[in-house]
């Protein structure tokens, strides 16, 4: 009894915001120019829609994200998710130099405060990418060890090995400090330097405190699980409804018991959901065992989804980040080999799901980059859309907002022959009558053949594709919500 009730109390402070959210994730580099940074006047930017590279900067900003807004509730979007944000020498801004900066590329802090300011304005929220594992060489405590070596005060920051340090090895030279996958230009935090602990919550908590929703936090399996302990109850002590979401691609039971994460990038409901639509056709060159990509069949796919739920609480379930891609994998449209009715399926998988569905952006106007760096395009705002799936994806939002009990629990998944998915929403004894309404969702992933479904069901909710109903036939790729009356 009394695990019972620590176990309540440890998932109390859990957002239940995020099951009706619908999250767009933006590259801040390559989303939006809005010519409004004082600091960009005289920099020298690639032109946009340059192929994108490892190096070089595009110059989005967040005052472009501004003028996207509307474009992004068109989408039925609610939550931004940006990637980091923060000084940084590199234009995905992983390589941190200050934590309590934006980069004045993006416009400073004033250009944040706007922003959210205007998210909040139209009721959405957002969440920020946290690299709390380790800096870029330029951070000041880093610097100031380089320098003085020994004699630092900040020589406990970081993982020593050897001096004097050498941030810039040739080929075959050590560095002298651990760093994130042996990469010097990262070097790695020493979380149990008290100072250091300090310095990462106070970064986390000012940022809250100023009003950001939540945050993403980037790889942080590879950080002492006691600090994120503390972290949550620093963030949860600020705003009990703050989203905290670990970058964690696989099996992450022992981070979402109630001490450590709401819930993480749920990518096993990504990979799964491709390989299953894409079938035969996927593109699957990318190696990644995190992500991999394969045809699977119906029964495959049911047993990841059903052990992928199974790991967790409903309550975790309703926290997670659903995707099918991002910045660190191909687009789902590469992936697809540019099969827009197969994205479309994939979509309609994920937005069904528990848990807040999450859009790359771009997807919805056709980009299809591949590996990174190539899935880090900008945003073709200037350009005819050949591809514009926002009403699509709008209309996914509505199915969601109008059966919110699709999303409450998993759906109980069965096979219809190697092509066909049937889910059906779970539903409770009646202890009035037995007769129980009850909706359910088939899916044709096959691009020849229709599929045959069951027929006791009088009303469609939603289709994609087409479903003809005096047949009860569902042509190749496409789905149906139905609804109806059983007897249990």
């Amino acid at each position: 009894m009394l695990k019972g009730i620590l176990m309540k109390n440890l998932f109390e402070d859990f957002p239940g915001w995020v099951n009706n959210a619908v999250v767009y994730q933006i590259f801040p580099d390559r989303f939006r120019r809005s010519g409004r940074v004082n600091a960009q006047r005289h920099l020298m930017f690639l032109p946009w829609r340059t192929d994108p590279v490892d190096q070089g900067f595009h110059g989005g900003d967040l005052y472009g994200v501004i003028e996207g807004l509307d474009h992004l509730q068109s989408l039925g979007v609610n939550c931004l998710y940006l990637t980091p944000i923060f000084c940084s020498a590199a234009n995905h801004r992983y390589h941190t130099y200050d934590y309590l900066k934006v980069d004045p590329i993006l416009g400073g802090n004033g250009a944040l405060s706007e922003l959210i300011e205007a998210i909040h304005k139209r009721s959405m929220r957002i969440i920020l990418d946290g690299v709390f594992n380790h800096c870029g060489r330029g951070f000041w405590a880093f610097h100031h060890l380089v320098e003085n070596g020994e004699l630092s005060p900040y020589r406990e920051w970081f993982h020593v090995h050897q001096w004097p340090l050498n941030p810039y090895p040739k080929n075959g030279e050590e560095c002298g400090y651990s760093c994130w996958w042996n990469d010097p230009a990262l070097p790695k935090f020493n979380h149990h330097h008290f100072d250091v602990r300090k310095y990462l919550i106070d970064v986390a908590t000012f940022w809250v405190e100023m009003g950001i929703d939540g945050w993403r936090l980037d790889v942080p399996d590879e950080v002492p699980s006691d600090f994120w302990i503390e972290f949550r109850r620093e963030i949860k002590a600020i705003n009990s409804n703050a989203w905290i979401l670990g970058e964690i691609w696989g099996d992450a039971r022992q981070w979402l018991n109630g001490e450590h994460f709401d819930g993480v990038m749920n990518y096993r409901i990504g990979w799964s959901t491709l390989s299953w639509v894409g079938g035969k056709s996927l593109r699957s060159n990318y190696k990644n065992p995190l992500y991999p990509i394969e045809n699977i069949d119906t029964k495959s796919f049911i047993n990841i989804l059903n052990m992928t739920m199974g790991w967790y609480s409903d309550q975790v379930n309703r926290c997670q980040l659903n995707l099918l891609d991002s910045h660190d994998v191909p687009r789902a449209l590469n992936t697809l080999r540019g099969d827009l009715s197969a994205l479309k399926l994939a979509f309609f998988v994920l937005f069904i799901q528990p848990g807040a569905p999450c859009i790359y952006y771009g997807t919805e106007v056709g980009l299809s980059g591949g590996a990174e760096p190539d899935c880090r395009e900008d945003f073709p705002w200037d350009d005819y859309w050949d591809i514009d799936l926002a009403n699509f994806i709008c209309s996914l939002g509505e199915v969601r907002s109008q059966f919110p009990e699709i999303t409450q629990r998993s759906l109980v998944w069965e096979s219809i022959g190697d092509e066909g998915l049937v889910g059906w929403e779970m539903k409770e004894k009646s202890l009035i009558s037995e007769k129980v309404s009850l909706k359910a969702i088939f899916i044709n992933r096959s691009r020849t053949s229709s599929m045959c479904i069951c027929s006791h069901f009088d009303q469609k909710l939603f289709e994609i594709g087409t479903f003809l109903d005096d047949t009860n036939k569902l042509a190749p790729q496409s789905a149906v919500l139905l609804s109806g009356v059983s007897k249990e």
